[in-house]
């Protein structure tokens, strides 16, 4: 209910993938390179192994947008 409407902030796919840039994954604390990238490697690497498939390659690259919501009160 509470996010259901979209409500709280408007933001494009690319601001969303810029605002996680900031955040440190929990699941992968070590890792020194943005969250951003991880989104477009996994995007990319689906592409390479379907190349038929534009839909999966999309879901790589948004599989992780979720994560947007710790800057909302949401635990990781």
């Amino acid at each position: 209910a509470q996010y259901g409407p979209c409500s709280l902030r408007k933001m494009s796919v690319m601001e969303v993938l810029e605002l996680l840039d900031q955040l440190v994954d929990e699941s992968d604390p070590d890792v020194d390179f943005p969250n951003s990238f991880h989104a477009f490697q996994t995007a990319e690497g689906i592409r390479r192994a379907h190349p038929d498939k534009d839909w999966f390659h999309l879901v790589g690259l948004l599989h992780d947008l979720g994560k947007v919501l710790v800057f909302f009160g949401e635990p990781q």
